[in-house]
């Protein structure tokens, strides 16, 4: 999602949940290639990360939620994949509904501040 403000300014909201992050910008980014791309790995591989760390935020976010956000698709003939839960598909939907209301209620005030950058 393309922040409406200046290159080098944004509002970045984070979901915690005791010490961990449940939701945040890039969590979401991996829902969203994950969801595209039907696969873990071809997700961390569009988003340039490794294979282990998108397994481990997947993990955190599965751990963070009452039920999983992602779920993996046993292999076999076709190989494996995976895909969002229909929790991570709404997780997602209202993470980015309370991103995109933060932006438009943080614009003027988030434009006026910008003003005050160097570049």
């Amino acid at each position: 999602m393309k922040s409406p403000f200046r290159d080098n300014m944004s509002i970045k909201i984070r979901l915690m949940s005791g010490n961990d992050i449940a939701m945040g910008p890039g969590k979401a980014d991996l829902l969203e290639a994950i969801e595209k791309t039907g696969s873990i790995s071809a997700a961390a591989r569009e988003m340039k990360m490794s294979y282990r760390r998108a397994w481990q935020l997947v993990d955190t976010m599965n751990a963070c939620f009452k039920k999983p956000l992602v779920e993996k698709i046993k292999g076999g003939h076709q190989r494996g994949g995976a895909t969002l839960t229909p929790t991570g598909s709404e997780v997602l939907r209202q993470y980015r509904d309370i991103q995109e209301k933060a932006e438009k209620s943080a614009r003027k005030d988030m434009q006026k501040l910008s003003r005050q950058l160097v570049s």
